[in-house]
């Protein structure tokens, strides 16, 4: 629980502030049965109206001290708890966010969705019962054990032989909890990775009439975790009635033995009496550890996953100049004889090697699995190559800072995304562009037109993903997202799959236009996309089986000629 340390050292002043306040509340709550039984046995005694009136008021000025102190403090519990879990969360996405791509592929979209929501929450909630209820259970415990020694030692140590018993309970019980909240997780992990798929499926799910079978899909995860939830809980859930059981026997035993004692007049009736208060105050306080401990083994399952992805080490690290110096070189982007794979074991990219002039459009193709968008994100750093070298500008792209980095790159993916917000705001994706700026990206990506057709223009609120407008324009609107900054390098990843042959001839003819000085990188699976490339290469299961442009390809790589006769029969819409 290193975590919880480290977040919560902020707040150490404002915590002890709190405590003081409630350690004090507790202690006067303490002070009731000792009062009372000072006034049964001394006070109505001598039939002192007065007295009496005075030791009441006594009792009800602790009470009230001890409902105004107990709430102050839970009050600033609950802040301290919320500032801290807030903390949290925003360490735990930022870290997400800057997680390489191969670490997300390891944490899976859904685990991580988890561990900022659900356990976040579960942390959360022990920092609160711990200020709460974590000083006020052994201040009652405690103090109720050391005043009923006090009173009577005989009736104190049958209440203390339970003690051990219990303690020894809540240990083993919680050690065998915290594993299996753990699993508990990764059930809710499995859960929301299908409510995910299917809610970003939906429409899909609906032409093809398969509501059944993802219900049953959804049903088989759902019942994982409530047998796993089940399994966790009814560990847990044993501490109560034991508790129970142990608790009723030592009032048993105390009654049955203050009975003898009063009999012999080694006691009185108000010592019992009060005795019997401290018992209630202990056992409640014995009960509310095991709360607390039932808390702690699902915050602690959650720290732990939690710390996983806090303490996950920086990949893809800046390596020093020194270690892969500059290359002298004219070209603007360079492969030099790159090889990768995801897995370690076959090359998903064999020997790859190029060079692009700054200003120049490189074009790449080939079949669904070939490689094509490895190769991009290579490009940009999303994995580091096996052997060989990517280069900009001459620097090896894993000596370049990676804010220096992504600032060369205007990026368009075929499955990027769109948030609630309106057109404006998602072509400016939070970058201090100006409205002339985003209504130039939009006319060059052939989407002002539709923009400008709505009522609200460029104020027109989007839905989540974009699903209020047709794939085309929200690959427009990609495409002016990408091109709005004027970046040195932009790449369009199949981001115009969904685009018309007219559309897409005027977007790459206005792409021209705009950014001359702009080294363009598409990838494409028709050729129309990329025939006025100044290089195209043409990829088979990660090797490059031709290079050149169009009019050598067609000549000299039978695939290419074929994929392209294929879909035009030789004739493009220019």
């Amino acid at each position: 629980m290193k975590l919880l340390a480290k977040y919560l050292k902020p707040f150490v002043p404002r915590m002890l502030l709190g405590l003081s306040i409630k350690i004090t509340g507790t202690m006067a709550e303490l002070l009731l049965p000792m009062i009372l039984s000072h006034v049964l046995k001394e006070v109505v005694a001598h039939q002192d109206v007065f007295a009496i009136l005075r030791w009441g008021a006594l009792m009800i000025l602790c009470a009230a001290a001890a409902v105004i102190m107990n709430i102050t403090a839970n009050r600033m519990a609950t802040r301290v708890s919320c500032n801290f879990s807030r903390a949290v969360r925003h360490d735990l996405f930022k870290r997400t966010l800057h997680l390489s791509p191969a670490q997300t592929d390891q944490f899976t979209i859904p685990s991580l969705e988890s561990r900022i929501t659900t356990d976040t929450y579960n942390v959360h909630q022990f920092v609160g019962m711990m200020q709460r209820m974590g000083v006020r259970a052994p201040i009652l415990l405690v103090g109720g054990v050391c005043i009923t020694l006090f009173m009577d030692r005989h009736l104190a140590m049958v209440m203390l032989a339970t003690m051990p018993v219990v303690f020894i309970l809540i240990f083993f019980i919680s050690r065998k909890g915290v594993p299996l909240f753990s699993r508990v997780q990764t059930s809710v992990d499995n859960m929301i990775r299908v409510v995910r798929e299917d809610t970003q499926g939906i429409r899909v799910i609906k032409a093809l009439s398969k509501q059944d079978y993802e219900h049953r899909r959804y049903d088989a995860v759902n019942r994982a975790l409530v047998k796993d939830e089940i399994r966790a809980r009814t560990i847990m859930s044993m501490i109560h009635p034991v508790m129970s059981i142990l608790m009723n026997c030592g009032i048993v035993g105390v009654v049955a033995l203050a009975a003898v004692r009063v009999s012999a007049g080694a006691s009185d009736p108000e010592t019992v009496i009060a005795f019997m208060q401290y018992f209630t105050q202990i056992s409640m306080a014995l009960m509310t550890v095991t709360r607390i401990f039932t808390a702690y083994t699902k915050s602690a399952a959650s720290a732990r996953r939690i710390a996983e992805v806090l303490e996950t080490p920086e990949d893809l690290q800046v390596l020093p100049e020194a270690d892969l110096p500059c290359k002298d070189t004219t070209a603007h982007i360079e492969f030099d004889d790159v090889c990768f794979s995801y897995l370690g074991k076959k090359n998903n990219l064999d020997h790859i090697s190029f060079s692009l002039p700054k200003g120049g459009w490189l074009g790449i193709i080939g079949a669904t699995g070939s490689g094509k968008s490895t190769l991009v994100k290579l490009l940009l750093r999303f994995y580091d190559v096996s052997s060989g070298a990517v280069r900009i500008n001459g620097r090896d792209v894993r000596t370049i800072p990676k804010p220096e980095l992504y600032d060369m790159f205007g990026t368009a993916m075929q499955f990027d995304f769109l948030y609630a917000d309106t057109i404006e705001e998602n072509i400016k994706f939070g970058r201090p562009l100006t409205h002339e700026q985003v209504e130039q990206a939009a006319i060059t990506a052939q989407a002002h037109n539709f923009i400008t057709g709505f009522a609200d223009g460029y104020g027109h609120m989007l839905a989540q993903k974009g699903t209020n407008i047709s794939g085309g324009q929200k690959q427009r609107l990609l495409i002016a997202r990408a091109v709005a900054a004027d970046p040195d390098i932009l790449v369009l990843d199949d981001s115009s799959s969904a685009l018309d042959y007219k559309t897409d001839a005027a977007l790459r003819q206005a792409l021209a236009q705009r950014m001359q000085d702009t080294t363009v990188v598409t990838v494409a699976q028709r050729v129309s996309s990329i025939k006025n490339c100044d290089l195209i290469l043409v990829l088979d299961e990660g090797n490059v089986i031709g290079a050149g442009d169009h009019e050598h390809l067609l000549a000299t790589c039978a695939e290419y000629a074929e994929i392209s006769e294929s879909q035009m029969g030789g004739a493009f819409v220019e």
